[in-house]
């Protein structure tokens, strides 16, 4: 019987946090398992002085790490969820979402209490995600937003040694790696979506590895899987991705399934917000459906125009 199990992870630190997690609940359940974690880097590890948004965004900070599961080489991936492709690789699957951390993001601002609506009159604030910097700027046309990238740690620091007032980040980052003092405010989702499956992880695993399988299994969080899936899928019929902003949040509520979400310009002067209920047996049916009204309200030619200017 085999009796080690390696994962493959990304450097940064919120990624190692993930992928410790990960060990610590597995080997707390298996006594005789010992769990490696092997660093590998990413695409979206090495150019780090470009958007996100100008990279082009097919398996940015997944693609290695998938490529070593098919070759064998691990026997999980651990990623953030936001991260990972709606299409997964042939050979591969989703095998386990755990349970979902907050899911807001938050602003970090120069004094706690100061909220989006508190910010000085044409506030600066940094972000990397095109999906916040349309909705602040709906929220707060007056604001000018610069583009920020880099880990958790790196991007609070330059904010601290920056003249910017504020940056907005996700909350479950900023929570697991203990830096909850600089957090000002908590936006709430009611006024700005997170990214689709943002604040859970999602352990990927070749498909033929029962053993890896069976191991992570009591790490699976049924109803986070629900919700994701139907954002998931949303992502996928509208074919979107870190090139266009777009925010989607799915609550499982007893049987039920409520999914919310918007598609927006660039600019954030034009966002189309709807959210619509299903069963949660159906949660794919759910995303696909309320792609569907967003396309009819005119998300689709939102979308084609941003896709169109960038070439």
């Amino acid at each position: 019987m085999k009796t080690n199990l390696i994962i493959g992870s990304r450097s940064s630190d919120l990624a190692l946090w993930q992928a410790h997690y990960v060990k610590d609940a597995i080997e707390r359940k298996n006594r005789g398992i010992a769990v490696e974690i092997k660093r590998i880097q990413t695409k979206g590890d090495k150019i780090i002085d470009v958007a996100l948004s100008k990279i082009g965004d097919k398996g940015l900070f997944t693609k290695e790490i998938e490529n070593e599961l098919l070759s064998g080489s691990i026997d999980i991936a651990v990623h953030s969820l936001k991260d990972l492709e709606t299409k997964i690789p042939e050979g591969l699957k989703l095998s386990v979402v755990t349970k979902r951390h907050n899911v807001e993001d938050v602003l970090i601002a120069r004094d706690h209490g100061i909220t989006i609506d508190s910010l000085r009159e044409n506030a600066v604030i940094a972000t990397g995600s095109l999906r916040r910097r349309s909705q602040l700027q709906h929220l707060r046309p007056d604001i000018k937003v610069i583009d920020l990238r880099g880990n958790v740690p790196t991007r609070i620091n330059r904010f601290v040694t920056s003249d910017w007032d504020a940056i907005i980040l996700a909350c479950a980052g900023v929570e697991r790696l203990k830096l909850e003092k600089h957090i000002s405010s908590y936006i709430p989702v009611t006024r700005m979506l997170p990214a689709v499956g943002q604040g859970a992880l999602g352990i990927e695993i070749k498909e033929n590895n029962q053993f890896a399988n069976d191991i992570i299994q009591p790490l699976h969080h049924e109803d986070t899987y629900i919700s994701v899936t139907a954002e998931r899928s949303l992502l996928a019929a509208l074919q979107g991705g870190c090139q266009v902003p777009i925010g989607a949040y799915a609550q499982v509520e007893s049987d039920n399934l409520s999914l919310a979400a918007m598609v927006g310009t660039l600019d954030g002067r034009k966002i189309i917000r709807r959210t619509i209920s299903g069963s949660k047996k159906e949660p794919e049916q759910t995303g696909k459906k309320l792609a569907q009204e967003l396309n009819d309200a005119g998300a689709g030619e939102i979308l084609k125009a941003i896709y169109n200017s960038n070439g």
